[in-house]
């Protein structure tokens, strides 16, 4: 069973309500987001908020977190309200599908989304709508950031290695293109297991860069990784 709460260099994250707990995956994308000239946020499926606050502590942008779970979303709240940027983290109860968002674009949309598509669901229906993506599809992912983004902004999103090697594909059909890559491995050893992709309306070749966990043996972490989360994890 997963801690009730987690806690952070500047915040702490309780979880024993949402059904997305603090991870490795949302860790890694608000550590690397590119938040270059970024005023507007647009967090979907914050879940804990984690991804949310983790930006917040790294920028000043006004950030704006949705989470259609109430349990999940309710947290959310809590942890945003108890952090110390609680003044620019709005967050709703709402999907994407039906987020209504007319005066204002963002420079910048985050998500760590479900990407399960077959395989065998969990039993309990809160954790795989937050694993599974049958109720936020790539369709609605891209749809909706086609819609949300301005024109110079950014999608950025952690995904498996296979499915976001397939999300690259879909995306340019949309005319959202990935123009940079980071690919993370656990281990030196390891295969590519996960993919933070940035995309944009601008077609370019993509940046692609690496980053290894770990160097071999458990909590055993790599300078690398120990830079990029110096700022949040209390071990660093």
């Amino acid at each position: 069973m997963a801690n009730k709460y987690f806690s952070f260099k500047q915040f702490t994250i309780w979880q024993d309500r949402s059904a997305f707990k603090v991870g490795t995956d949302g860790v890694l994308l608000g550590a690397c987001a590119d938040i270059g000239n970024v005023s507007s946020i647009l967090d979907i499926g914050t879940g804990t908020g984690l991804i949310s606050i983790m930006l917040a502590q790294r920028c000043d942008a006004d950030i704006t977190s949705i989470e259609p779970d109430r349990e999940s979303f309710d947290q959310a709240f809590e942890n945003v309200n108890r952090c110390n940027w609680n003044n620019r983290i709005k967050v709703l109860h709402t999907d994407l599908q039906n987020f209504n968002h007319v005066q204002e674009k963002f420079d910048l949309i985050v998500t760590n989304p479900p990407y399960f598509n077959d395989s065998l669901k969990n039993p309990e229906p809160r954790k795989s709508t937050a694993r599974h993506n049958d109720f936020l599809t790539t369709v609605d992912l891209l749809e909706g950031s086609v819609k949300l983004l301005k024109d110079d902004g950014r999608l950025q999103l952690i995904l498996p290695y296979v499915e976001g090697n397939i999300f690259i594909a879909e995306a340019a059909q949309y005319g959202l293109f990935c123009n940079s890559m980071l690919k993370i491995r656990p281990l030196p050893t390891s295969e590519i297991s996960r993919l933070i992709l940035t995309f944009s309306r601008f077609q370019k070749k993509p940046v692609e860069r690496f980053l290894t966990i770990e160097h071999g043996s458990r909590h055993e972490f790599t300078d690398e990784y120990i830079n990029l989360t110096r700022d949040f994890y209390l071990k660093f």
